[in-house]
């Protein structure tokens, strides 16, 4: 659903008047509050926008970058057992 009414809209509608209606400078006292709110809205959406399309640049560059390739961490995983149990079983194990 799209916001069909911004500040200005609010600001610049007319009501027609009746015998028995409401009091004027209260309700446009009321739509005063009415457009703060609304303007406070749309920048806190456009500010969130902006925050969102920030993290989501982010997140792009973390996913980018590059890390250490599991072939290299699995010979660095079997040479560090290979000293490990050379350690532990002595020249026994070499043979």
């Amino acid at each position: 659903m799209a916001n069909q009414l911004n500040g200005k809209d609010i600001l610049e509608k007319n009501f027609k008047t009746a015998m028995r209606g409401y009091h004027q400078e209260e309700v446009d006292e009321y739509l005063d509050v009415i457009i703060q709110d609304y303007e406070y809205f749309q920048d806190e959406i456009a500010r969130l926008q902006q925050e969102n399309e920030r993290l989501k640049r982010q997140a792009e560059h973390t996913r980018i970058r590059p890390t250490t390739s599991n072939h290299q961490v699995n010979y660095d995983i079997l040479k560090r057992l290979s000293n490990l149990e050379k350690a532990v079983f002595g020249k026994k194990y070499e043979e």
